[in-house]
């Protein structure tokens, strides 16, 4: 059994820097170099990066395999996630959640089953969606039947109007942030901007906060030390990427970024 640590989010309480670790291409994505190892290697890098500058938790992203799956990915990206998965939950001691892209959530709850993962991020749990990918419809029923099988203490992250997507109609923005927590059974909610690094918009998350107050919020998109003060009132947690990587997304995790902005978050946090 993979070691279990829990994912100590609630509404109101102490708030969360979770790192997204953006793994390289895995075999059978289009850009993947038929080395495995260096896959792994970078992950753990990442993982090890994440946890000694000072981060909560870590979340694995199979961010590149662009183009992404529209919803169920293949059996190798599954495994590979896995495996990196494995060597991640052996080494670092961090909370480890699972999105895998573009929206197969079940396949994140298999991963946390398996490596010892304490949350999922799901991109479209309720609604529909117009994405690069086509449309994108909810995953909640299956997904929350598929939790109660396997008896998994794994925590819902859901997506509200995920990035890099538009809904098909106009509703207002509490009703769509109830509907996931009341009728897709969400644990929690992501707010982000309209595209990977973007900044959320802070009068949103205030919506979402007084309509759903017993309900954590996190930001997912845009964080940097620059900004991280304006989100830190309402938000009760951030999934950073980007903003702690020298040369775009694609590069390492640089460690001394992070320890930066995890002094600043938890010292005004």
């Amino acid at each position: 059994m993979a070691r279990f640590v829990e994912l100590p989010l609630t509404a109101g309480g102490p708030k969360l820097l979770i790192g997204l670790v953006h793994l390289k291409p895995l075999p059978g994505a289009p850009r993947y170099d038929g080395r495995f190892d260096r896959v792994v290697e970078a992950a753990l890098a990442d993982a090890h990066a994440w946890q000694a500058g000072g981060a909560d938790a870590l979340c694995l992203e199979n961010y590149g395999d662009v183009p992404f799956w529209k919803s169920s990915v293949p059996a190798e990206t599954i495994a590979a996630m896995a495996a990196v998965g494995a060597e991640i939950r052996r080494e670092v001691g961090l909370p480890l959640g699972f999105n895998v892209l573009r929206n197969d959530p079940r396949a994140a709850l298999a991963l946390c089953a398996a490596c010892g993962g304490s949350f999922l991020r799901v991109n479209v749990l309720a609604s529909a969606l117009l994405t690069d990918q086509g449309l994108l419809e909810g995953e909640a029923a299956g997904l929350l039947r598929e939790r109660a099988r396997l008896e998994a203490r794994v925590r819902i992250l859901a997506d509200l109007r995920v990035k890099h997507a538009a809904p098909l109609a106009a509703r207002p923005l509490e009703e769509e942030a109830m509907d996931l927590v009341e009728r897709s059974l969400a644990d929690a909610l992501i707010l982000t901007g309209p595209r990977t690094g973007s900044e959320a918009s802070p009068e949103e998350i205030e919506r979402v906060r007084s309509a759903l107050p017993c309900t954590p919020v996190l930001v997912g998109s845009g964080i940097s030390e620059g900004n991280l003060a304006r989100y830190l009132p309402a938000a009760d947690g951030f999934l950073v990427g980007s903003s702690v990587k020298e040369g775009g997304i694609e590069s390492p995790v640089d460690r001394e970024k992070v320890r930066r902005l995890a002094l600043l978050f938890h010292r005004t946090g």
